[in-house]
């Protein structure tokens, strides 16, 4: 068997298809290209008890990925992250079958090691030397420390009010590193005046291919491990909305292959985001089919502070087809949620991954999920890469102090 199947790239708006041999970027009318696989081949090849005995990474499902030869596999050991029933916080937001999806413990410390891993391998495969992309932290982190494990060379940018954490794990790793006085947008508007200058791959999101195929994996992760059959809801904190994007790809690529039945709805996707930066939230609640730049957006969730995402139609698209919901939340709920996850359940989520939490409890409390629904929180990062978003006040003992009863 191919250790892929990748059959080529195309144009979501358009159809038109792409080369996958080729370095490739957006496509002739601008979107952002997807990668399609010759399913029906591999439905007659490929099932679900080939997976038995694989390693517990994302590279499981390599006949699903874009890499081609197994030699440009570039990992950390990436992927197969716990999925943990959470019954403490379940009860508390009255929810009787609540799960996490814990991607702070993947290696970067962030989900964006999936991107990273499978984006920077097929770098690897197509010849790239150089790359470039804007970040709000995570990601720059992640794709900066792949591409040196790759000997790829890196540049960059990020807003200077990004994680230190990240700032440090990028830099590192021998990036070339930059900070800029503005948002993410800003960096963007850079990072593309380099690349159309030459010599650098745009490894920006969703302007190469296949840091989608890394997210999606998530997706198929999520299916294996409730044994192919799928939750009702999954929350996702959504800034560019490349995972939310691959999860429903994800669902519908397992269903075209049988793995999971044809009758079974496709979970019910929530797009979360901050009320200080929530344009997919507006585009969907006016059931538009693309978002408007979000001025002066704010939000202590620094990962999903994206005024306008390249995406954004792909994330309306997946919302409406899975008849999903957008929802913001302010930044004050998604704290009184991280501290009383970590209370509940010893989880210390990330910002981004707290305000699940809170969406959740409004969509309960409003009635849109029912009490016996299967509901996953999808956290997308580890709570310790974000320390100042935690006060606390410790008492402090003198040598010989009694402890407070």
């Amino acid at each position: 068997m191919p250790y892929s199947y990748l059959s080529h790239l195309y144009c979501p708006k358009t159809g038109e298809r792409h080369d996958a041999s080729r370095i490739q970027q957006l496509s002739s009318v601008g979107a952002p290209l997807l990668a399609a696989y010759d399913l029906q081949a591999l439905k007659e090849r490929w099932k679900p008890a080939d997976l038995l005995g694989r390693e517990a990474s994302l590279w499981r499902y390599h006949e699903l990925l874009p890499v081609l030869d197994p030699a440009n596999v570039v990992s950390l050991g990436e992927g197969f992250t716990p999925l943990l029933r959470t019954p403490r916080i379940g009860r508390d937001l009255g929810l009787d079958d609540l799960w996490l999806k814990d991607e702070g413990i993947i290696p970067t410390g962030s989900f964006k090691a999936r991107g990273a891993a499978v984006g920077v391998s097929k770098a690897l495969e197509l010849g790239v030397k150089a790359l470039a992309m804007p970040t709000n932290g995570n990601a720059g982190a992640a794709w900066s420390l792949y591409a040196a494990r790759a000997g790829i060379e890196a540049t960059v940018v990020m807003p200077q009010d990004a994680p230190l954490i990240t700032r440090n794990e990028t830099a590192i790793s021998g990036a070339r590193l930059y900070l800029v006085d503005g948002l993410i947008s800003d960096a963007g508007k850079q990072v593309a005046q380099a690349v159309a200058e030459g010599g650098l791959y745009d490894a920006s999101t969703l302007k190469e291919p296949y840091r989608i195929e890394g997210k999606k994996t998530m997706g198929l992760e999520i299916a294996e491990q409730f044994g192919w059959r799928l939750p009702d809801v999954i929350f996702y904190p959504t800034g560019g909305g490349v995972g939310l994007i691959g999860l429903h790809k994800a669902f519908k690529e397992l269903r075209e292959l049988g793995w999971i039945a044809a009758d079974q709805p496709l979970p019910r996707l929530v797009a979360v985001q901050a009320s200080g930066c929530a344009p997919i939230v507006r585009a969907w609640e006016a059931r538009a089919q693309v978002s408007e730049f979000w001025e002066n957006s704010q939000t202590l969730a620094f990962g999903i502070n994206v005024p306008k995402a390249l995406g954004d139609f792909l994330v309306l698209e997946a919302l409406y087809e899975s008849q999903g919901y957008a929802i913001a939340v302010d930044d004050a709920e998604l704290l009184a949620e991280q501290r009383k996850v970590a209370e509940l359940e010893g989880a210390f989520v990330c910002p981004e991954g707290a305000a699940l939490y809170a969406a959740a409890r409004k969509l309960r409390e409003g009635g849109w999920i029912a009490a016996g629904e299967r509901v996953v929180i999808l956290n997308t990062g580890a709570g310790i890469k974000y320390p100042d978003t935690v006060q606390v006040d410790v008492p402090l003992l003198q040598p010989g102090d009694r402890l407070p009863r």
